[in-house]
């Protein structure tokens, strides 16, 4: 097995009273903690809600199974390769899971067998999920699989998605969808069924037109659904190759802008002010 540091005294003294104080808070944080490996003891805390490992160089969580009171999943920026969330399936009160900044989507050597899956069946219990920087290529199956019946918020960000498939639509009570600086050049129709959907980010990706005279061979790349349909309100499309002259002519963005027009406090959503600028195009 791999060294797990910290290797020094203090620093195995500071782990040590944070697995202890974990076994009274069921809270436990070894954010960088320079983990090579997931210490042992930490996956004897069978009763442990709340673990965070980020920023650490993990290459494998281990026999995760064994935590099966986890509710809430932090292990962003390590090196977390194509399978190595495969025990997470198995936690069935999982609600938070926060995986960027690894290389799930990346094919790792295996000598002739077949690629493992980037990610396994997640849990149903599932209200946000995060895979920015991970190096997608496509959408993994499992994070638009009609089971995921909880899940409000979804992170796609910083991976190189050209496309999102149409199981998009099996989210029903997405409510908050991050796609940033991907090369999407389209949405799906089905994305006007979510009916909970109300942030949607697009910034930096290749969504253009060349005429606004849509039609089946020149079809809208934003849906008139999701305009007309979703209680969407908060819709960025900065550094797309769009401009707010043409946006104002896709069919349904009228319903779109009357509905943020009622938006009038910090209230209304999320405690916070909605961006009622257009989209951020020009």
């Amino acid at each position: 097995m791999g060294n797990t540091q910290p290797t020094n005294k203090t620093g195995r003294k500071v782990v040590q009273q944070k697995l202890d104080i974990a076994k009274k808070t069921n809270i436990l944080s070894l954010s960088e903690h320079k983990l090579e490996t997931m210490p042992e003891p930490v996956l004897q805390i069978a009763t442990l809600r709340t673990l965070d490992v980020s920023k650490n160089n993990l290459k494998s969580l281990g026999h995760l199974e064994r935590l099966t009171n986890l509710k809430s999943l932090h292990c962003e920026n390590n090196k977390l390769p194509a399978g190595a969330l495969s025990s997470v399936s198995t936690l069935s009160k999982l609600q938070t899971l926060i995986a960027g900044g690894n290389l799930l989507g990346n094919p790792v050597a295996t000598g002739g067998a077949a690629q493992p899956k980037p990610l396994p069946v997640l849990p149903a219990a599932l209200k946000q999920l995060v895979l920015d920087h991970n190096h997608f290529s496509t959408v993994p199956r499992s994070v638009v699989a009609s089971t995921l019946i909880r899940l409000e918020k979804l992170d796609l960000s910083y991976n190189q998605l050209a496309t999102l498939p149409e199981e998009i639509g099996n989210l029903k009570k997405l409510e908050e969808l991050k796609l940033d600086n991907n090369m999407i050049v389209a949405l799906p129709e089905t994305i006007g069924t979510l009916l909970k959907l109300k942030v949607l980010s697009l910034r930096e990706n290749a969504i253009s037109v060349t005429s606004t005279l849509f039609s089946a061979k020149n079809p809208q790349p934003l849906p008139a659904s999701l305009f007309a349909d979703t209680p969407l309100i908060d819709l960025n499309l900065h550094g797309n190759n769009l401009t707010s002259t043409q946006l104002n002519e896709f069919d349904g963005y009228k319903a779109f802008l009357d509905r943020r027009q009622k938006v009038k406090t910090a209230g209304l959503y999320g405690g916070a002010m909605t961006n009622l600028d257009v989209c951020g195009l020009e």
